[in-house]
């Protein structure tokens, strides 16, 4: 068995890193634009019997989706047995359901456009919400890795005397195992939101925070509002400035120099998207999830 990674350019480093924890090597994938736009990928041609996974964060989303999917099927014209794919950031996950009348519910979209091209796939800590699951989602094999070990152990390195802070509801499923992880309290604030960038927060119990440093962990960090109004309001209540962890550093337009400007005392990120936060590698938490699939996931059948 042959395992090849394909790394969009700005996934090389992190492939790099997983492919010797694979027995894989790293192959050539080129992508280039024409002056009207228009995606040219190239592959190495040599991958008669190869088990291939593409390696591709899914950070731009409509950019990427159809030179992804040009390299898997000339992947697999050129012979290769397998195509997976590791996204370490998985996009349109957050749009589970229909909230307003006539939108389309892109996550289950989304997941049909890639695995009609795939075998497989892994990524970390996908922003399931409705859809627990997965596999409620892809008709694939799919298997989403936790984060929190390397997460919680780069808090206990980093961090001394810390209490975790989840911005919402929905942050308290990986803050509460981050903490129990690290050995830390937490607590998860009530969110208010009123727009895309209009967010109130608040903290159930001050005494709780004092004396500490706050940690404020957030799978996703887009526009960045529910950081900063978090901020904003350990600010209010007198406590120190927080450290921000970002599972996934989104950072859309100025987001990161408004975080830093709104007082974060340090922000950090995993390099699930390449960001100059970035500090958390989980090279191998991707490579230990991609192990059991890769190479041993069914072959589609060619058509």
């Amino acid at each position: 068995m042959t395992r090849l990674l394909l790394a969009f350019p700005l996934q090389r480093t992190l492939a790099d890193a997983m492919a010797p924890l694979l027995g894989a090597r790293t192959g050539r994938l080129d992508w280039r634009h024409f002056p009207d736009g228009e995606s040219l990928v190239t592959v190495e041609r040599d991958l008669h019997g190869a088990d291939v996974a593409l390696v591709a964060s899914l950070r731009n989303p409509d950019e990427l989706a159809l030179p992804l999917r040009f390299a898997a099927a000339t992947a697999r014209e050129f012979g290769a047995r397998s195509i997976g794919l590791i996204a370490p950031y998985l996009a349109y996950m957050r749009q589970d359901k229909r909230f307003n009348p006539g939108e389309a519910v892109s996550a289950p979209l989304f997941a049909r456009f890639l695995s009609d091209s795939l075998d497989w796939l892994v990524t970390a800590d996908p922003h399931l919400h409705r859809n627990p699951r997965l596999s409620e989602l892809f008709c694939i094999p799919a298997h989403a890795v936790a984060t929190a070990p390397v997460v919680s152990g780069w808090i206990r390195d980093n961090v001394p005397n810390a209490v975790l802070i989840g911005p919402d509801s929905e942050s308290g499923q990986w803050v509460s195992d981050i903490a129990d992880r690290a050995g830390v309290a937490y607590q998860i604030l009530t969110k208010t939101r009123r727009g895309d960038r209009d967010v109130e927060v608040s903290l159930p119990s001050i005494e709780a925070a004092r004396g500490r440093t706050p940690v404020i962990v957030d799978d996703i960090a887009s526009s960045g509002r529910t950081m900063i109004e978090t901020l904003d309001h350990m600010r209010q209540l007198g406590l120190p400035p927080a450290v921000c962890i970002v599972i996934h550093p989104v950072f859309a337009q100025d987001a990161y120099a408004q975080l830093l400007a709104a007082g974060a005392e340090r922000i950090v990120s995993t390099d699930s998207i390449p960001h100059p936060s970035n500090a958390i590698s989980i090279a191998g938490l991707l490579a230990e999830g991609s192990a059991e699939l890769f190479g041993n996931s069914a072959p589609r059948e060619k058509l």
